[in-house]
């Protein structure tokens, strides 16, 4: 049995999945087993696994005659995993030759996590997709579970093909879910709401292309609202054990797009009961029952909980150091959403 199983999910990459399977092939941690989920390729990608297969009998070639999407691939090669770790690699990346021993030995020197990413480099255009670049830039800013844990209602805090976890916590938490979310940040979501810690690497073991195909880019489980409708029930959840006025909550942004994202908390329970803007013009209205407080009518901390919900770029670091110099503290009296 392999220390680590690769989970390789495969659909038409036929122009880098040489690369891909090579960086594998060739890692300086040398017991591992591939695990190729072809998932109804039609570009020839399938007919290069197999040829991999052959050459090099830790390629294990699994998978579907028609496309079943993403979740369904995963958690087909997750029912063939014997190993107790699993690394993810997805077939337009490419792996340092040192990531899965550096990881594997991270994990074995640390037994309190469960999972543990590291920093990659941004295969793509930083001009033309400058918005993915500063994604990025944000991911590898977080490094220790801490981070991690606080910052995980902002966005998805890994690449997931970064990755390389415990198989057991798939047994305990389950893995993969199929339905109108991205499965990465559910997973993890999910894992870090029933109490797994999570860590990154310093170190950049990992080239994230960023191609024109990105499921990311294509399928509607990842757009923003997708994002949003995802996270609220888990934020909902940790407000439940972390607020001390729950179910009452302060949201940080009265503007539309704000108000329409946090309103998703209101499924779960939780009521919103002011709105907190720097727009003049928002300040002081009633917006849906809701005054809207300026920053100056901000109660001092121990009197209310503020969830930001302002996406736009550059406001989460201001309004961070604004709750701060009002001494709020994040995870105690606020935490970021956007």
């Amino acid at each position: 049995m392999a220390h680590v199983a690769v989970l390789l999910p495969v659909y038409n990459h036929a122009d880098t999945l040489a690369a891909c399977l090579e960086s594998l092939r060739t890692q300086t941690l040398s017991d591992i087993e591939i695990i190729a989920v072809d998932d109804g390729s039609t570009d020839g990608s399938g007919d290069l696994l197999e040829q991999a297969a052959r050459e090099d009998p830790r390629v294990r070639v699994a998978g579907y005659p028609v496309n079943q999407g993403i979740s369904a691939a995963l958690d087909h090669g997750l029912n063939l995993v014997r190993s107790p770790f699993v690394a993810r690699m997805d077939a337009d990346d490419w792996s340092h030759p040192d990531r899965l021993a550096r990881q594997l030995g991270f994990l074995r020197t640390h037994p309190d996590i469960g999972l543990v990413g590291c920093r990659v480099d941004y295969g793509g255009d930083r001009r033309s997709q400058q918005g993915y670049a500063v994604y990025v830039d944000w991911i590898n800013s977080l490094v220790t579970p801490e981070e991690i844990a606080l910052n995980r209602f902002v966005e998805s805090p890994f690449a997931h093909p970064s990755v390389l976890f415990r198989t057991e916590l798939t047994g305990r938490y389950g893995a993969y879910r199929k339905g109108p979310f991205p499965e990465d940040y559910e997973l993890w979501l999910r894992w870090l709401d029933a109490g797994v810690r999570m860590a990154k690497l310093e170190d950049i073991l990992l080239r994230w292309n960023d191609s024109p195909g990105r499921l990311s880019r294509t399928d509607s489980r990842y757009d923003m609202e997708a994002f949003y409708a995802c996270k609220a029930h888990y934020l909902a959840r940790w407000l439940a054990r972390n607020n001390p006025y729950h179910p009452d909550v302060v949201v940080w942004g009265a503007g539309r797009l704000s108000r329409k994202r946090a309103d998703m908390l209101g499924e779960h329970g939780i009521r919103i009961t002011h709105y907190i803007d720097i727009d003049p013009r928002k300040i002081g209205q009633i917006i849906h029952g809701r005054p809207v407080w300026s920053e100056q009518e901000l109660p001092p901390p121990g009197q209310c909980f503020v969830v930001s919900y302002v996406g736009s770029r550059g406001a989460r670091e201001d309004i961070r150091n604004r709750l701060c110099r009002h001494g709020y503290r994040e995870g105690r009296d606020a935490i970021m959403a956007a």
